[in-house]
């Protein structure tokens, strides 16, 4: 099944999400959107939750002249992570990689100043954070995010992204206490792939979004 954009999705993986909440115990929750394209659902599910939204971001580091083939990502001031098999089949080393490393970190604060507006990271301490994207491929910015919020110690932690590759969502499972995707598949080739919406979010969306989630709450 396809979705029709990135509000349905996140609609749907909102209702998802409430039902597990009946069931679990969720202290004090809080959704991070991966920005850009995670906003969009993000918001759906703060909305459905009644739980604060904002962002936490991260960027992936790709493979010399294949930017979009991310083969390592960073997250806040955190060293880079990456996907050694990766490396070791291209036959790259992390050395090659500073340069990338160094504009994707630039671009990192850029759009943290951006979108929050002078506002401080929100404390996730003791809090239920769940981390939302519109998809989940190879899983390395997601799994880059997943170990900085996991460093301040939530009370729950978990990933909800409406389609992801299989193999990617059970990897992650260690690195957070649940993955809940709608829509797994053995052979994802690309998230764009189901959604008949997949354009591109701008910074005007995603600011757009947080400005009226903040004035609502």
């Amino acid at each position: 099944m396809r979705f029709q954009d990135r509000q349905q999705a996140g609609r749907q993986l909102a209702a998802k999400l409430e039902e597990l909440r009946a069931t679990q115990h969720w202290p004090d929750p809080i959704v991070l959107a991966l920005p850009r394209g995670g906003v969009p659902v993000a918001a759906e599910v703060a909305r459905t939750l009644d739980a604060p939204l904002d962002v936490l971001v991260a960027r992936k580091i790709g493979v010399p002249g294949q930017p979009e083939v991310g083969i390592g990502a960073i997250a806040g001031e955190d060293p880079p992570l990456f996907d050694w098999r990766a490396l070791k089949m291209l036959g790259i080393s992390p050395d090659e990689l500073t340069s990338d490393v160094a504009r994707e970190r630039v671009e990192l604060h850029r759009r943290e100043s951006l979108y929050r507006h002078g506002r401080p990271a929100p404390v996730l301490h003791d809090r239920t954070v769940i981390l939302v994207d519109d998809g989940l491929a190879t899983g390395v910015t997601a799994r880059a995010a997943l170990r900085l919020i996991r460093a301040e110690h939530p009370a729950a932690l978990v990933l909800a992204v409406p389609v992801c590759a299989a193999r990617t969502a059970e990897d992650l499972g260690r690195d957070t206490d649940q993955v809940v995707c709608l829509q797994p598949h053995r052979d994802l080739q690309a998230v764009g792939v189901w959604y008949d919406d997949f354009h591109q979010v701008t910074d005007r969306e995603v600011i757009d979004i947080l400005e009226h989630e903040h004035a609502a709450g």
